[in-house]
């Protein structure tokens, strides 16, 4: 009960903090929200997805806590490359959960109190996605029809009836589901700024949800969802929307910026800063599987959140 009453009087705090810094800025008719400034990111969280006893999603040969940390460390390097003076702090950099904990929910927290307590800039989530089965699954269709003469009824009622019966025939259906999405927190969807942005409820893989590590009723949850709205919600979209577009550049399957609020992605509310879950692409195709693994795929994945990256600093 004190800890829940410590972290409440915290939250209030920030927010009185924050609009005390809203009131030192000046404001015109025509802006009505914080001004970011360029180069505003000195601390970057780069997160990569589950790790240790939580796998994530498969493929027909990989994991996703795998393939998002070899992505999530080359993705680091690059950036600290292109910006030397730039702040990196990994939420694990090998196979372990967040935290080293042994509980998922724990290790959830663990990421957001890192991002927090370090007052980072921006916080980055690495995942794959996955829908139905890796590679594909069999189906039945009918090619046909025969006769087939059964009984219908009892006693004296029973008599000979001629019934036309389905032939099938199995084929396969390969998994063709592909392409990158990147997610941001459904703080708000009455809000003009999000009129064009998915709910993402089309398969897909349910990414840390029903854990309950978050009462989305409580106060908390709400005093940081109103503050997430007013000032971290345009510039999550903002390097979302250039993340995609990176990727649709490189011909990648452009599955747009989604949100999502009461099925997982709890770890983007409760980082008091913009972040964003990029979804690299699906381990259950098979093609998309080999790109993600492969050092070009890799690569050219970390080159597009980089470019991404630059247009949002303006550099």
């Amino acid at each position: 009960m004190l800890k829940k009453l410590f972290f409440v009087v915290g939250i209030i705090g920030l927010y009185l903090s924050m609009v005390s810094l809203k009131k030192q800025t000046p404001v015109t008719d025509q802006q009505q929200e914080p001004v970011i400034k360029k180069n505003s990111v000195r601390t970057l969280i780069i997160d990569p997805g589950h790790g240790g006893i939580d796998p994530g999603c498969h493929g027909l040969f990989s994991k996703e806590k795998d393939v998002a940390l070899q992505i999530s460390l080359k993705l680091g390097k690059a950036i600290q490359e292109a910006y030397p003076d730039m702040k990196i702090i990994f939420t694990r950099t090998t196979d372990i959960l967040p935290g080293n904990f042994n509980n998922i929910g724990q290790s959830l927290r663990y990421r957001a109190e890192l991002a927090n307590k370090s007052k980072a800039d921006l916080f980055l989530c690495i995942h794959c996605d996955a829908v139905r089965t890796p590679g594909g699954w069999y189906e039945k269709r009918i090619i046909g029809h025969k006769q087939k003469t059964v009984y219908v009824g009892k006693g004296k009622h029973r008599r000979k009836k001629v019934v036309n019966e389905p032939i099938y025939q199995s084929y396969y259906v390969e998994n063709k589901v592909n392409g990158p999405s990147t997610y941001i927190w459904a703080a708000d969807r009455s809000e003009t700024k999000s009129e064009n942005i998915d709910m993402g409820d089309e398969g897909g893989e349910n990414i840390e949800d029903s854990l309950n590590v978050l009462d989305l009723n409580s106060p908390e949850a709400r005093i940081r969802a109103q503050l997430y709205t007013k000032y971290f919600f345009k510039n999550s979209y903002t390097i979302a929307s250039y993340v995609q577009d990176e990727f649709k550049k490189a011909g990648r399957n452009d599955k747009g910026v989604l949100q999502r609020n009461n099925k997982g992605i709890w770890v983007l509310q409760a980082t008091g800063m913009p972040s964003i879950l990029v979804e690299t692409g699906y381990l259950t195709n098979k093609e998309e599987e080999k790109y993600l693994n492969s050092e070009d795929g890799q690569n050219e994945v970390v080159d597009n959140i980089v470019s991404a990256l630059k247009r949002y600093t303006g550099n």
